[in-house]
C-alpha cells in the first residue's frame, strides 16, 4: 500500500463528493448535502483559480483523503475538505498528517502565512489533531472578515504557517 497525495480537479469531483458525504452523512450524521457544498462540483474555479488547492490521497489508485485551501486573502488561507476514509485513519497509514504537510508546504511555498479552519464540536479526534499540529483554538469574532464560512462550523482555529 502506497500513499500518493496530488493535487485534484473537477474530474475528482464525484469521487470527492462520495468520500466525503459519506464521512459526513453517515458516519458523523452531519445533515449536509452536496447542495451545502456546491464547492466540490467545481473544484478549479472555487480553490484554484483563487490561488488555492485541493489534494487527493490516493492508496492503489483509491481516493481515501482528502484536503483543500481557500486562498481569501493575500496571505491567509482556510483549510476545508479535511477528511479520511475511516479504514485509513491513524497513525500507521498517517495520511491526515501527510494531507496537512503538502497544504502547510503549498502555503510557504505561496506566501500564505496565516491558516484559519472551522469543524464542528462533534469531531473532537479532528480537534485534537489539529491541536497536536499547532493550531490554536480562536473565538469566531477573531476569524478575518473575508474567511469563508460555513454554516455548521461551531469551533475554530488559527495557525501561522511561518513557525
Amino acid at each position: 500500500m502506497k500513499l500518493q497525495i496530488h493535487s485534484i480537479g473537477n474530474s475528482y469531483s464525484e469521487q470527492a463528493i462520495d468520500l466525503i458525504l459519506t464521512i459526513q452523512q453517515k458516519e458523523f450524521n452531519v445533515p449536509l448535502t452536496i447542495h451545502d457544498q456546491p464547492d466540490l462540483l467545481q473544484i478549479e474555479s472555487f480553490y484554484k483559480e483563487a490561488g488555492g488547492n485541493f489534494w487527493g490521497a490516493f492508496i492503489d489508485g483509491e481516493l481515501v483523503g482528502t484536503i483543500a485551501l481557500v486562498k481569501f486573502d493575500e496571505r491567509a488561507g482556510a483549510i476545508r475538505k479535511m477528511f479520511v476514509k475511516k479504514e485509513f485513519r491513524g497513525k500507521e497509514l498517517n495520511i491526515a498528517q501527510e494531507l496537512l504537510d503538502v497544504l502547510i508546504s503549498f502555503c510557504r511555498e505561496n506566501g500564505i502565512d496565516d491558516l484559519y479552519l472551522g469543524t464542528i464540536t462533534v469531531l473532537k479526534a479532528a480537534q485534537r489533531f489539529y491541536e497536536r499540529n499547532d493550531f490554536e483554538k480562536i473565538e469566531k469574532e477573531k476569524l478575518p472578515a473575508q474567511f469563508p464560512l460555513m454554516g455548521s462550523d461551531d469551533i475554530f482555529y488559527h495557525s501561522n504557517t511561518t513557525l
